[in-house]
């Protein structure tokens, strides 16, 4: 769960989360939670569409994604 403090390169490229603005932010925001790099860091993403592409139909799929963003890509 350490890849992302010691095991990717640090080039100054944007190559992984850990190199954005976000990340760094939310690092400045909560330093406690930043002190200890084995702590999980998630992404979550949904999205909603309808399968039969009518508007009239009462069932649509919602799709979610649970992504940990400490591990190797």
């Amino acid at each position: 769960m350490k890849w992302h403090e010691k095991g990717r390169p640090n080039d100054g490229k944007l190559r992984h989360p850990t190199d954005s603005l976000a990340w760094k932010t939310f690092d400045s925001l909560h330093p406690d939670f930043a002190l200890d790099p084995r702590n999980v860091r998630l992404g979550l993403a949904s999205d909603g569409f309808n399968p039969y592409k009518t508007m009239s139909s009462k069932y649509i799929i919602w799709p979610v994604v649970l992504i940990s963003y400490n591990l190797p890509p």
